[in-house]
């Protein structure tokens, strides 16, 4: 009615009503039927948003600590009888919806049609207000609802199932695309790829790239998701192989990270490419580009998609992939990636039940002053970043530091959502010099696990790492570190290994209740407790680490197998050989517990220069 409405309405500043909308950047459909749209951009301290949803009645948006309803920061508006109305809400642990006693959202701008709502309001990104969530460049949950009634005296009527969440980054800086229309283009996609009705599917299919006569840069990476697949498709990786193979690796692609995956899809390291569901194109800057054509450019990639089918729909066929805009009209930089953090390897060991628990990865002072003094002694210039780990991920900070000086983060994601990963521009770019480190730091959740888990390329294991586009492109593609094994298994009591290593997992010789076991059985049968698993993370951040500092061709630079103590730690650091380095039978992201190893040989000189 008229006058419940009453007490929820905003008198619009003179004009307002009159069409005077926000320019908004950001654009992103929050649901699957096309009824709710979302456009944001930051205006100074202030972000601005606009709702178009399919409705005559209120719409609902807010901001959620999971997605859920529960402690969420909620804005409710719509317009009723002609006039607007816009209410700043909140909801407590029990879900229950409260009115904010500080009004913190400020309607803008109004509309309603015979099949449609606008509304337009901003809010400061930080409004010193308990019941509101502040918006950081870390990942946020928007949370949004409509109702085909508007909000009345007694607060809006429950959505029933017009709601959603979607996560999102409302930071991202502002990119001007000044790209001509006219570009040529070729595209990555899947040919007709039949989606198993089930969750989760990974779908991998190797692709070549075009033969170019002369060099080009790609200026522009774009989503081509099939009509009607839009929630289906969630993310999307592009990786670059570092083999040349046979064509006949092309003819069909398979389900990733599965037992029968072909062997060349191992090759595909380096991720050069990320898009997430409601994620835009990405262009790179207007002085570099990602060269193709040459020698040292990629000749073969591995396209990996990623299918949601939560309602385990049946018949389903995608032909969804990637669109690369390309040039010969070369810009004066060639793009490199970098893939900087934990080494992925079963020696990254996660116990079951913990809250809490964090793994560090380094790029090694060492790796890093070697490779840049051979090759670019001036430094490297980061412009973008994807963070990047599995389920139990919770957040992920990339540190630099410069001389043993902590600088300004380069990248971080304190909300971080395994569902939506894309690389994030910096607002400015940072120069990585001769001198400098990093360090990926992630956190961890495993309440909810009985079991260890452990670092590997399956969504159940985990990864920790950052991978940086910076330019001018040097031969450095990998720079991490995996913590010693040896002093790990100590901790539960290991004592001895049966040596010479022949197998994988390696088997454990004593103490008795170990014995013939694998390291990774001995691990499950250890009791966890929260205490154990905080006594040992604080072991782990103080173990020697193995160090990898791999060129394009996965060879090694030379500083393979040192060890380089963070910074700000007073750490006991020694030097340990490679555990399992160039030799290995290499998977995706150097994973080193695919198979029986030919790295048996390194690994024991590890394992036998151990005294348990």
């Amino acid at each position: 009615s008229a006058a419940g409405c009453c007490s929820l309405l905003w008198a619009l500043p003179p004009g307002i009503a009159r069409g005077a909308r926000l320019a908004l950047p950001h654009r992103s459909l929050l649901d699957s039927e096309g009824k709710y749209w979302l456009s944001w951009g930051q205006r100074g301290g202030r972000l601005a948003f606009r709702l178009e949803v399919r409705t005559t009645g209120y719409v609902g948006f807010g901001f959620s600590p999971n997605g859920a309803m529960a402690e969420a920061d909620i804005v409710v508006g719509g317009v009723a009888h002609g006039r607007p109305y816009l209410q700043d809400y909140f909801t407590d642990a029990n879900r229950e919806l409260k009115k904010d006693a500080q009004q913190d959202y400020r309607l803008e701008y109004a509309m309603e049609n015979s099949t449609h709502t606008v509304i337009e309001f901003t809010r400061e990104l930080h409004t010193c207000d308990i019941n509101d969530k502040r918006i950081t460049d870390s990942t946020v949950r928007v949370i949004w609802a409509y109702h085909h009634e508007d909000a009345g005296e007694a607060g809006p009527k429950y959505h029933d199932s017009n709601r959603g969440t979607k996560s999102l980054r409302l930071l991202n800086p502002e990119k001007t695309s000044v790209l001509s229309t006219a570009l040529p283009y070729f595209d990555l996609v899947n040919q007709d790829v039949p989606i198993p009705n089930k969750g989760t599917t990974y779908w991998c299919q190797m692709f070549k790239i075009p033969l170019f006569q002369e060099k080009h840069h790609v200026v522009k990476v774009e989503p081509v998701i099939e009509r009607g697949h839009e929630s289906l498709v969630h993310h999307i990786l592009l990786y670059q192989c570092s083999s040349n193979f046979n064509d006949s690796v092309l003819d069909y692609g398979h389900e990733c990270y599965h037992p029968n995956m072909p062997d060349a899809f191992l090759t595909c390291e380096t991720v050069i490419f990320a898009w997430a569901i409601g994620g835009e194109g990405f262009s790179y800057p207007p002085h570099v580009g990602l060269s193709l054509g040459t020698p040292l450019d990629p000749h073969y990639v591995l396209l990996e998609v990623h299918y949601d089918n939560p309602t385990y729909k049946e018949g389903l066929i995608d032909n969804s992939g990637l669109r690369l805009l390309h040039t010969t009209d070369t810009r004066k930089y060639d793009a490199g990636v970098i893939e900087a953090g934990l080494w992925v390897s079963l020696f990254h060991t996660i116990p079951p039940g913990m809250p809490e628990f964090r793994s560090e990865g380094h790029c090694t002072l060492e790796c890093l002053e070697e490779a840049l003094e051979a090759e670019k002694p001036s430094g490297i210039h980061v412009f973008a970043v994807l963070l990047h780990a599995h389920l139990a991920g919770r957040g992920i900070r990339l540190r630099h530091f410069r001389k043993g000086e902590e600088m300004k983060l380069l990248s971080y994601d304190d909300d971080f959502d395994f569902n939506f990963q894309e690389f994030q521009y910096l607002k400015e770019e940072r120069t990585i010099l001769p001198g400098d480190n990093l360090i990926t730091e992630c956190r961890y959740n495993t309440k909810d696990r009985a079991r260890m888990t452990w670092g590997g390329l399956s969504t159940r294991n985990e990864m920790c790492l950052s991978y940086l586009l910076y330019y001018p492109r040097i031969n450095l593609t990998r720079c991490a570190s995996i913590p010693d094994i040896m002093e790990q298994l100590q901790f539960i009591g290991v004592r001895e290994i049966y040596r010479p290593v022949t197998t994988w997992p390696f088997i454990i010789k004593s103490p008795k209740q170990y014995k013939n076991l694998s390291f990774m059985d001995a691990m499950n049968k250890f009791k966890w407790t929260k205490k154990e698993g905080l006594s040992f993370n604080k072991l782990v951040l103080g173990l020697p680490v193995n160090v990898r500092c791999s060129k394009t061709d996965n060879a090694e630079w030379s500083i393979q197998g040192m060890t380089a103590l963070p910074p700000e730690a007073d750490r006991p650091y020694k030097a340990e050989p490679l555990v399992c380095g160039t030799s290995a039978s290499s998977s995706l992201h150097g994973n080193v517990s695919l198979k029986l190893l030919t790295c048996f040989m390194v690994l024991g000189s590890v394992l036998s220069s151990k005294h348990l």
